[in-house]
């Protein structure tokens, strides 16, 4: 096979919670996985929308911080080696009749499988971009969409723009390693949590933030993709040239079920109906999990996601294991790969 074309047992669409831990249950099951999303990190919502936010209904973790939940389950999925198909889109997928079925990605990948979980929560995420000319050429190098690893900005001079959660968590965070943080903009009432706002407010007021507000993006300058400033204007038309290495515009992403919706799937109010007790949707092999999933009396919750995966999973064994019966275990029994 070319390195563009694989096969697998499971291609699982989304690496959210839930399709994170989905590469868990299948490893337990002894099937292999590749996982595809659209972002360029994993995560979902809880890496890309509020990283910062403590989450309190994870069973075991009075508390829990979105970006360590996502650190802990791949951790947790690692033993199993899933191979990630990150920064890249589902756009075809079709029935093969001896082989399951074939995803293709909007980067060229074809991934053959006996089985697929849809976790794509409410379907591809995309960043709103700013209307910034050249704003291409810096994407990926100083215009990042979302923080993969606070570290990669320590000593540099960081432009957050938004008003948002995603922001105003960054706003709080990134001053413990940043040269600077600017916090962009068009107004002076800002949408996140108060008081997570409150908190922002006196990192400004001890110097490790400055607010630029009201202003909005106007313009880049740089070469070679690296920024060395972020033009800004007021509602009035002034400008401000803020000396900066990244920019990171926080404007919210825009979700889209895309191509799943042509899929043939039963579709209730934009979430797929699926068998409550397989997850299995109208077309054999396939399953959906998560938020984009639903049946009576679902509940929109990342624990609910994290069952909904492990019913897949063993409905799943069958179609790949078809000639091997399967004796339910509990983890503490069969452990897991690398385990003494």
């Amino acid at each position: 096979m070319s390195e563009k074309n694989h096969q697998t047992d499971v291609t699982i669409i989304g690496a959210g919670p839930t399709g994170l831990f989905a590469v868990f249950q299948c490893g337990m099951l002894g099937m292999k996985t590749h996982v595809v999303d659209a972002l360029e990190a994993t995560g979902g919502q809880c890496t890309a929308l509020y990283p910062e936010k403590p989450i309190y209904d994870i069973p075991g973790f009075p508390s829990v911080a979105a970006a360590e939940l996502i650190e802990q389950l791949e951790q947790q999925a690692a033993p199993f080696d899933p191979v990630y198909h990150l920064d890249q889109q589902v756009t075809a997928l079709e029935s093969t009749a001896a082989q399951g079925w074939k995803v293709t990605t909007s980067k060229g990948h074809s991934i053959t499988s006996k089985a697929v979980i849809l976790a794509a929560g409410a379907g591809a995420f995309g960043p709103n971009r700013p209307p910034l000319a050249g704003l291409e050429s810096y994407e990926g190098k100083s215009v990042f969409y979302l923080v993969k690893r606070r570290e990669d900005f320590r000593d540099k001079s960081v432009v957050i723009a938004g008003g948002g959660d995603s922001a105003v968590d960054w706003a709080m965070s990134l001053p413990q390693v940043a040269k600077k943080v600017y916090v962009v903009h068009r107004r002076d009432k800002f949408r996140a949590a108060p008081e997570s706002v409150a908190r922002m407010r006196a990192l400004a007021d001890s110097g490790k933030v400055e607010m630029i507000v009201p202003y909005q993006l106007h313009g880049l300058s740089g070469k070679d993709g690296q920024l060395d400033a972020v033009i800004v204007k007021d509602m009035e038309d002034n400008e401000r040239i803020l000396d900066a290495d990244v920019l990171l515009p926080f404007y919210g992403l825009a979700t889209d079920l895309g191509p799943i919706a042509n899929w043939g799937f039963t579709l209730e109010r934009g979430h797929i109906l699926v068998d409550p007790t397989t997850c299995e949707t109208r077309q054999q092999g396939i399953f959906a999990i998560g938020d984009i999933a639903t049946y009576k009396n679902k509940l929109k919750l990342i624990l609910c996601g994290f069952s909904e995966a492990a019913m897949a999973a063993h409905a799943i064994h069958s179609l790949v294991f078809p000639e091997q019966e399967l004796h339910f275990q509990y983890s503490t029994s069969k452990g897991v790969p690398g385990e003494p």
